[in-house]
This record gives structure tokens, sequence and C-alpha cells, in this order.
């Protein structure tokens, strides 16, 4: 048969040949995919399992398929007639190349699946190993390079992994965020500092909301105006940034502001405003009990304190201080577990600070400056009723009421 071919022309069994290698791997290739890769598939379908669809999804048995094509090839090719041994060697060499192609690509899709199968889990918020992978993908391409190129090149892989050892300077250059960004991920990794779905506060790259992606090189933030800051791995070890975890599982979020009075109209009060305040739910037992220790401190002073000069006295700043404590204490959105306080910072040019210190049971951004306006409302509204008065620097309008009066 072959020789009435080689009558018609030298090359016919060859081409002959090769058309034939090229439709039995081409066939086999059809089947495969058509009976194996689709098999697996209508089974991953019909399993309550979520994994196995991430494999196909992941085209990982799509991948591990188109080995066999290259296995035909490489086996078949020494069989096709009248083809020079170095042709022969060199396809056979491409072919095992692509072959090991094949099992490379199956293998970082498989680590890719793998990864997504992790994150679906809970603890993925606590452990993310999404960097971990990628890391351990460029270690199986950069070894699935070596191996490629030994086999095309017919030599010893050992050969050319030696010859690496005097390019390790240039490759630290060429890695040297990677190897920056894995010595990062394990930190953050080992210390818990950064999970997904954390709030975090990055000033200098601007970035303010919360994680939404922890890979090797970067992490991803989404901000509260929904725009995606990049940031290097490395660059959360090396600079400081804001995690606001803490609150988050604490369920309390802290309200830290402070009223400004003017110390001008801070005074004692009157025994008919000792007398007013009582009427005050929140101050009746403040009043009570303070105008009892105030009567036993002054009853054991040696001195004359008919004179008012010598006693003490009830204050209004003092009075508006236990109210503020006392409404804080009594308020439903309050936290009563946690730190509540209302004290006096420095006075200074802007007044008398008096700083309300405290939590709000809840984390929720809107509730909280629901909650946190509610409270001010009420204290900005009710100090004058305490004879306070609020500092504020003069405004235009104020200036030209003073040069018309």
């Amino acid at each position: 048969m072959i020789e009435k071919l080689n009558a018609i022309h030298p090359l016919v069994p060859t081409v002959l040949g090769i058309i034939a290698l090229l439709l039995a791997a081409a066939i086999v290739d059809l089947l495969v995919k058509g009976i194996l890769v689709r098999g697996v598939q209508t089974m991953a379908k019909r399993t309550s399992a979520t994994w196995d669809d991430v494999l196909i999804e992941y085209r990982v048995f799509g991948r591990l398929a188109q080995i066999v094509p290259g296995i035909i090839v490489y086996i078949g090719i020494p069989f096709v007639p009248e083809l020079p041994d170095t042709v022969v060697q060199l396809t056979r060499n491409v072919a095992a190349g692509y072959m090991v192609l094949m099992v490379t690509m199956s293998l970082s899709a498989l680590l890719s699946a793998g990864s997504a199968i992790y994150s679906s889990m809970p603890i993925a918020k606590e452990r993310p190993l999404k960097g971990f992978v990628q890391l351990v993908q460029i270690a199986v391409w950069v070894f699935g390079a070596v191996m490629i190129i030994a086999a095309v090149l017919d030599r010893s892989p050992l050969l050319l992994l030696s010859g690496l050892g005097a390019m390790t300077a240039i490759l630290i250059l060429v890695f040297r965020d990677t190897i920056l960004s894995l010595v990062a991920s394990v930190q953050l990794t080992a210390q818990d500092m950064v999970r997904v779905g954390d709030w975090i506060e990055v000033p200098q790259f601007g970035a303010d909301g919360d994680v939404i992606d922890v890979q090797l090189h970067t992490v991803k933030v989404q901000n509260w105006d929904k725009t995606i800051t990049t940031i290097p791995t490395h660059r959360l070890i090396s600079d400081s940034f804001k995690n606001w975890r803490g609150m988050s599982q604490t369920g309390a979020r802290r309200i830290k502001r402070a009223i400004h009075l003017d110390v001008n109209s801070i005074r004692f009060q009157s025994a008919g405003e000792v007398e007013h305040f009582k009427r005050f739910a929140l101050l009746k037992h403040y009043i009570e009990a303070k105008e009892a220790e105030l009567r036993d401190y002054n009853a054991s002073l040696d001195l004359e304190v008919d004179d008012a000069v010598n006693t003490r006295r009830l204050t209004n700043v003092g009075s508006f201080r236990a109210y503020a404590a006392n409404y804080l204490e009594n308020h439903p959105s309050i936290h009563k577990g946690m730190t509540l306080m209302v004290r006096q910072l420095a006075p200074g040019p802007e007044g008398l600070p008096l700083e309300i210190y405290c939590f709000t049971n809840t984390t929720v951004w809107a509730e909280y400056e629901n909650i946190q306006a509610d409270i001010f409302d009420h204290f900005l509204a009710i100090v004058p009723d305490f004879g306070l008065r609020l500092f504020q620097k003069p405004a235009g309008s104020d200036l030209a009421g003073l040069g018309t009066g």
C-alpha cells in the first residue's frame, strides 16, 4: 500500500499519515470531551454538593481532557511513514511540552477552584488564603515553565534549575513585589489584621470602607461612595491603618462629641432655681443627694458660714452635667454595659467643652447618626433652661448688630 502511494508521490504516505494522526487526535478529543467531561458535568449537577460545581466552573476536567490529544500525537507520530527522525523527535518534544502545559493549567485551575470553595466557608473571613493560593500558583507556573522548556529542548530540567541559581539576583529583583507581598500576607493572616468584610481606614491611599478582597499583591477596599481603592498588600504592614472590626464585634459604636459652653454664663444656682430643678425627673434625686452632701459639709465648717462665699453651692453647669449623664443612662439606644460619662475638658478660647462620651447599642451607620443627632438636639435645646449659653464665634450678623447698637 505504501509502495503504491510512493509511486504517486513520495510525500503522499507522510501527508496521509499526518492527517490520519491529527484526525485520530481530534476524534479522541471529541469523544473524551463528549463522554467523560459531559458525564462528569451531568453527575455534578445531580449532586447536592457545591464543590464539584466549582470544579466544573473552573474547567478543571476540561483542561485535563486536553492532555489526551497530546498523548495520541506523542505515541502515534513514530508510526507516520517516511518521517525523518529529527521531525519525529521534535514533534514528540512539542507534544510533551503541550501535555506539561495542560497539566500546569489544570493544577492552576484546581487551586483556583479550591480557593473559591474555601472562600465560601465562614472561616475564610477570619483566615483568608487567597494570597497563599496565588503564591502556589506562581510556583506551579514557574516549575511548569521549566518543565515545558526542558521537554521541548529535550534536556534535563535539573540543568535548567541549576542555571536558575545564577539568576537569583535577577529573580529577586523581578519578583520583589511578590516577595514583599508574601511576607505581608503571612503577617496579615498570622496576626489576623485584615479580613474580608472589615471596615478599614487607610488615609495614605484615601481608603475608607469595607475590604472586599484580599489577594497576594493587593487588598481591595470598597469606599462608602462605592469607589474601589486598591492597596498593595505590603503597605498594610509598613504603614498604619485603622480597623473597625472591634466595634462591629462588640455591637456598639462610640459617641465622643463636646458641647461648648460660654464660661460667662456659668454661675451658682439660687434657692428658687434649686427648687425649680427638683421638678426635673432626671435631676430630682441628684439635687436631693447633692443638697444633703452640701448641707453636711457646710455644717462641719468651723468658719462662719452665713456668708455665701464660705459655703459650697450648686452650679448650673454641674446640674446640667448631671442631667446629661442621667439622660444618657435612661436613653434606650445607649449601651449600658460600656463606658458612659459626661466630663469637662480644659476651658479654652472656645469656652468650656462638656464632652459626651458613650456608646450606642447599634453599629449601623444611619441608626448611629440618628441616635447621636437626637441626643444632641435635646441637649442643645435644653441648655438655656439651666441659665447657660452655648459658645459660638461671632458671625457677621453679630458684628452688624454691635454696629447698630
